[in-house]
């Protein structure tokens, strides 16, 4: 039997977040949009992530959020990879509920984590904005939601390669210009004046194209 494929709405790349002169962002985004096809989640599943990460994550007037970023598509990646099959954590037992500080030790992977709590928010999407923030404070001291909050930040400003951060606009949000190895270039060239440079991620400052770690592993 054939599965069908399922797919996540995203707009063309290209986006830039650039600022008015009155410090006002400004997101300019090419029209139309593409389906880029889910590793992991199904259209369904993904249409709650995309609408959970957006409102722990959302845009606002200071920039884009999590939506614009490509978080979703980042959290799709990492599940479909060595990390959501739990390859680099102990799991065997005892499993205890251990401390705070010790993180999560309980026996589910990230993927099954990931689908069994996303039942507990099927028709999160079709809600408003503030149903939807109901919905996820009920669960917000639950270990998916923590993980479901830590997996929006790391999409939101990972290098580009791992699926989040589309066009870098997280780093474009924050300032930061992306892995560079060394200014010395710029030092005499820009000395005693503001130089703020275009976010690039690790393949463009290369120039060459870089496989994330999560490809390589089996």
């Amino acid at each position: 039997m054939v599965r069908r494929r399922h797919f996540l709405k995203l707009p063309p790349g290209g986006a830039l977040l650039v600022y008015s002169l009155d410090g006002e962002p400004l997101l300019q985004t090419p029209a139309g949009e593409v389906q880029v096809p889910l590793r992991f989640f199904t259209s369904d599943e993904a249409a709650i992530v995309e609408a959970a990460v957006s409102r722990i994550f959302p845009s606002d007037d200071t920039g884009p959020g999590a939506k614009e970023c490509g978080v979703t598509l980042y959290i799709d990646r990492q599940l479909a990879g060595p990390y959501g099959r739990d390859r680099y954590r102990y799991t065997k037992e005892p499993f205890e509920a251990g401390s705070a500080e010790q993180g999560y030790q309980g026996k589910s992977t990230p993927r099954e984590i990931y689908r069994t709590n996303l039942k507990s928010l099927a028709g999160l999407a079709s809600l408003s904005e503030a149903e939807q923030d109901n919905r996820l404070r009920a669960i917000e001291n639950t270990a998916f939601f923590r993980l479901l909050r830590q997996h929006t930040l790391e999409g939101m400003f990972c290098d580009p390669m791992h699926g989040g951060n589309r066009d870098c606009l997280g780093w474009q949000l924050i300032g930061f210009p992306g892995p560079y190895m060394s200014w010395a270039n710029d030092i005499d060239r820009h000395y005693g004046e503001t130089h703020r440079v275009k976010s690039q991620s690790i393949s463009q400052i290369l120039n060459r194209k870089v496989v994330p770690w999560e490809e390589l592993e089996p």
